[in-house]
């Protein structure tokens, strides 16, 4: 959520902002706005709406001038979108600047202080507390001004700040709120995420919690909350630059598609070795694999959702008992974390704040705890004890689909990785299951390569209002993320449920023409759909049936069938998921929707 860029150098800083923050929309916002020192005064330019905005006003930052500057993409969480509560935020003589990621949860008792003192407010947004605070503590050091505001700060935060007594220096903070630095080769860059930097730098520091960074466009310096010197060692960033673009693509979303095969690929090949799963950064022994007693997985979104696939998967495989949780839920339910638990926290960017706080939590409660993150060298990577890299490459628009199957190949790897040291999986199976996932990659660039039938099939449901998605086992899980790339792209109204529970009150939502869509992939549960389906029908349904090839026989319960190549039935989910992720895509792109950054959504969600 929200983007932050800065820049200290020798180039004009106005441009490169606007340039980095364009790398950054896929987070999320609703505002923008820049903040740049033209050798006399700081100069801000801030909008509502989208970047292009910004971009106009400032005639591409031509109108700018100045070699530092912050920028800023906001997604609203204190006063509503508009351009007085953008950021950037100045104290009332505009000398102090910043711009802030994140909630400072005491703000408003902050504010009331300041207002006793005399201050001014013109914002409804908790930011421009902290503006008038460093206001209040500075005394010409920005250092301390900005130590004693942490000080009495409550939340999450990144933040860039300006200081106009200071004009050779950039300041970055962070606290729960992901935040990266990096020399470029004209001077300092700091950022909210890794795409904004690639085209200027591949090293860069990855900020921790509580850490000040002091930069000059040759020099940067590291501290403590309590103004203690740092030294840190950077990460080198082996991003492909290109893969940050749409190359040649309609949308990101479209283009990230087409990127799963690739995605499936780079995740398993270098784990597979001479028959075997070898999973180098996971870092756990054989002994530690086989007294593992019980898996928690703890996600958010459709990481959530992969949880829940891998909950059928390791326990049929491995048989270690699983649970599933919301990472936002597991935070306030006191949970049971005996000896012997392994809590595994899914993340794309690995800074997801609900998901952050449960490895926290499971860490303090004695667990040990495995990560598995799309971005190396993130907070949940670095806090986890153990980690596994899922090699997606960057993803940009804010409904995951390569993450999201680069992670479900993560799990699968992890489960048969598990299964084979517990003993419960023969050579023969365990190359079985290997044989079956080299063949994911064309198998889904066969039905990605399908997309025309989707869409005539979408066209047809672009004025819906409701539509259901039901499954069973593995297909329940697949059924949850099929219904939430439809309703966060298109807006449509949909739910996912338990085929079993429809007649628990779901089937009274059942009406002449509603749209259900049934998959079943695991062929024992074959019969049970089928008639789940019949149910639907007579109350006037249309039905869509995902299935594997052999099952026909749906089609004498389903409208319209789309066939899914044969593999394990362990691995389906990575098969089902590409024509509903069609649909989704193409329902919205008839109903005239923003793919690549749907409504009041965030890509990277760092606030609670």
């Amino acid at each position: 959520m929200c983007g932050i860029v800065g820049y200290i150098g020798k180039e004009q800083a106005a441009s490169i902002l606007l340039d980095g923050l364009s790398k950054l929309e896929y987070r999320g916002y609703d505002s923008a706005g820049m903040a740049v020192y033209n050798g006399e005064d700081i100069e801000v330019v801030k909008s509502k709406g989208r970047l292009k905005v910004l971009s106009e006003l400032t005639h591409d930052g031509a109108t700018m001038p100045g070699t530092l500057g912050i920028g800023h993409t906001r997604w609203a969480t204190h006063g509503e979108p508009s351009d007085v509560n953008a950021h950037p935020h100045c104290n009332k003589d505009e000398s102090i600047v910043v711009v802030h990621n994140g909630i400072i949860e005491n703000y408003l008792k902050l504010k009331r202080k300041l207002e006793d003192k005399g201050y001014k407010f013109l914002s409804d947004t908790d930011t421009e507390v902290i503006a008038h605070l460093l206001d209040y503590y500075y005394t010409g050091n920005p250092l301390q001004a900005v130590t004693k505001v942490m000080h009495r700060m409550e939340g999450s935060y990144a933040l860039g700040i300006i200081f106009k007594d200071h004009p050779d220096e950039l300041y970055a903070v962070r606290k729960d709120s992901p935040l990266i630095v990096g020399h470029t080769k004209s001077g300092s860059i700091i950022a909210s995420d890794v795409p904004a930097v690639l085209k200027y730098t591949r090293d860069v520091f990855f900020i921790e919690n509580e850490e000040i960074v002091r930069m000059t466009d040759q020099t940067m310096e590291f501290f403590t909350v309590d103004e203690e010197p740092l030294e840190k060692k950077s990460t080198r960033i082996e991003w492909d630059v290109n893969a940050a673009e749409k190359g040649g693509y309609e949308h990101f979303m479209l283009k990230e598609m087409y990127e799963q095969p690739k995605a499936i690929t780079d995740t398993f090949s270098p784990r597979i070795k001479e028959g075997k799963i070898v999973i180098d950064e996971l870092n756990m022994s054989d002994e530690e694999i086989k007294a593992i007693k019980k898996i928690m997985i703890v996600a958010c979104g459709s990481a959530y959702h992969t949880g829940v696939t891998s909950k059928y998967i390791l326990e049929g495989l491995a048989r270690i008992p699983v649970e599933v949780d919301l990472a936002s839920e597991f935070r306030y339910r006191d949970p049971l974390l005996e000896e012997g638990t392994l809590v595994i926290i899914v993340s794309q960017s690995g800074e997801t704040a609900d998901s952050l706080a449960a490895l926290r939590e499971a860490k303090a409660r004695g667990a040990k705890v495995l990560g598995i993150v799309n971005v190396v060298g993130s907070s949940i990577a670095r806090e986890a004890d153990n980690v596994m890299y899922t090699w997606a490459g960057p993803e940009i628009a804010v409904a995951t689909t390569k993450a999201y199957t680069a992670q479900l190949i993560a799990e699968y790897l992890l489960a048969m990785k598990f299964a084979y040291v517990r003993g419960k999986l023969n050579d023969a199976e365990l190359a079985a299951l290997i044989d079956d996932m080299r063949k994911l990659p064309a198998q889904v660039e066969m039905l990605l390569n399908n997309k025309q039938k989707i869409q005539k099939f979408a066209n047809r449901y672009l004025a819906a209002k409701d539509i259901f998605f039901i499954g069973r086992g593995i297909d329940y899980a697949i059924s949850l993320e099929g219904s939430l790339k439809l309703k966060e792209i298109s807006y449509i109204h949909s739910e996912a449920y338990a085929a079993g529970e429809l007649k628990h009150g779901t089937i009274s939502l059942i009406e002449e023409g509603t749209l259900v869509a049934a998959v079943l992939t695991q062929e024992e549960l074959y019969k049970k759909m089928i008639s789940n389906m019949v149910e639907v029908k007579t109350r006037g349904a249309f039905v869509l049936a995902v299935t594997n090839t052999e099952n026909t026989e749906v089609e004498k319960a389903a409208d319209y069938v789309i066939y899914i190549p044969k593999t394990n039935k362990y691995f389906t989910n990575s098969l089902a998921i590409i024509p509903l992720q069609l649909f989704g895509y193409y329902v919205s792109i008839g109903r005239g929707c923003d793919v690549d950054k749907p409504r009041n959504l965030a890509k990277s969600v760092t606030v609670e």
